[in-house]
């Protein structure tokens, strides 16, 4: 591989000066949200246009120098930081948001556009964008396709995959693919989109992505339900998501989560006691959506108490009981974070289970979870442990397996979970994996140390 300095003078003859190497700097693109991954790079490159782009990819193959590409360094799963010394291809740059097309509901946005930004200018257009989440002011579009990445509104709108009608990237060959027409109907061959999304930029580097908008829908209701058991919020839930077609959200959480997002925030807790379970549901349409909620509710057994807001400051706070547990679990130091799906029928006793099987591996571990419990999506969060301790990580994917799971449902595998992509994904599955990532990456350039288990593995 070529020296350090010849890999600089290089890339600086690609994008000129916007290349870092001063080291307090590169630290901050070297350590992914949870701090339980940190890596080193001798750059970080920020390109301006698909171009520059392409000369980075082809200047590192041409060198033998890895890459990998990073939007807003939101991931949890060490997907986005370089462990193996990679150059750091920060994509934060490719701000262009094209104007929206009104007609057609869609819009072009590059992969440095943050989350806020394409719902405001979506917002303002009088449409909505469907993928939405608590890190929506740091996320970019580039990060979202590569880890196709959900959120709370997934069971009305789906996954950023259903909003990908198009993309732009550069193959690890330096080669441009540009799709960005924005045909809803176009059988012209293989959906290459599809494929990119969630391929955590291994296959290429999205660079702009064609995005369908939705309906917005200017009234909003939100409701905190309480609960004796996780059974029972998952019932709830199912009664919601079969008599609301105005349902966007169905998030759980569990009292010892509430207790600790408030202990943080300083917020108070939604009722005057605490209860086992909380489910937060969330109701949107052109008209007052209030009535039709309170129906659905009045149909659904075993709910202890009930909070609901209709303006936009207390909706704000309900939704605060659930975001903010991310970072509240963050305050007690690098967490060991599983995200995984199970499916509907299992998820009550998975979630029953884990803090046993957590507290059987480590005594001193504290288990948290939360998630969306209208697509099956758990977050398992594990504090306590060290950061390359995954004795838990093992017991709890394996039990997802058990289950007939998925080891993630958000965030991809990166370089946390590739060692057992084997409990969701089989033998000739991840040898197809394998020979997409050769066609499209033949020398190993695009984020080398992720998804794929190591040869052998």
């Amino acid at each position: 591989m070529a020296s350090n300095r010849v890999i600089v003078d290089r890339l600086r003859e690609v994008v000129g000066p916007q290349v870092i190497v001063d080291r307090d700097v590169v630290a901050s693109y070297t350590t992914d949200w949870t701090r339980r991954f940190e890596g080193r790079s001798v750059a970080v490159v920020r390109p301006a246009s698909t171009e520059e782009v392409a000369g980075v990819v082809a200047a590192c193959r041409e060198l033998g120098v890895a890459l990998v590409p990073q939007g807003g360094n939101t991931g949890l799963v060490g997907g986005g930081v370089p462990l193996h010394d990679e150059v750091v291809l920060s994509l934060r740059r490719l701000q262009t948001l094209e104007p929206i097309d009104t007609l057609a509901g869609q819009v072009t946005a590059g992969a440095g556009v943050v989350l806020s930004a394409l719902h405001q200018a979506a917002r303002a257009a009088g449409w909505a964008y469907g993928v939405d989440f608590a890190s929506r002011d740091s996320a970019t579009v580039g990060g979202m396709v590569a880890t196709n990445a959900g959120g709370t509104h997934v069971l009305r709108y789906g996954d950023t995959r259903a909003q990908l009608l198009g993309l732009e990237a550069v193959l690890g060959t330096g080669s441009v693919v540009s799709h960005l027409g924005g045909l809803v109907k176009d059988n012209t061959g293989y959906h290459l989109p599809g494929l990119v999304c969630g391929s955590e930029g291994t296959l290429a580097v999205v660079t702009a992505a064609r995005l369908h908008l939705v309906p917005a829908m200017p009234c909003r209701t939100v409701a905190v339900l309480a609960f004796p058991t996780v059974s029972h919020a998952l019932d709830a839930s199912a009664v919601f998501r079969r008599s609301l077609p105005a349902l966007e959200a169905s998030e759980l959480f569990l009292s010892s989560g509430l207790e600790l997002v408030c202990s943080v925030t300083g917020m108070r807790a939604p009722f005057s006691g605490l209860h086992p379970v909380y489910l937060l549901v969330e109701v949107a349409d052109h008209a007052d959506p209030t009535e039709a909620l309170a129906e659905a509710t009045s149909s659904v057994d075993h709910v202890i108490e009930v909070v609901v807001a209709t303006d936009p400051s207390r909706r704000a706070e309900l939704w605060r009981y659930r975001e903010a547990h991310t970072e509240a679990i963050n305050t007690l130091g690098p967490p060991h974070k599983l995200d995984v799906a199970l499916p509907l029928g299992s998820l009550a006793e998975f979630i029953d289970r884990v803090p046993e099987t957590v507290q059987a591996i480590a005594p001193a571990a504290r288990t948290w979870l939360f998630g969306h419990a209208g697509d099956g999506n758990v977050h398992v969060n594990v504090s306590g442990l060290p950061p390359d301790d995954d004795r838990v990580d093992e017991g709890v994917l394996r039990m997802v397996g058990d289950f007939g799971g998925s080891i993630s449902a958000e965030h991809g595998i990166g370089a946390a979970k590739r060692r057992w992509l084997y409990l969701s994904r089989t033998t000739d599955e991840i040898s197809a994996f394998r020979a997409l990532k050769r066609a499209l990456d033949p020398d190993g350039v695009l984020n080398p140390n992720v998804l794929l288990p190591t040869d052998g593995a």
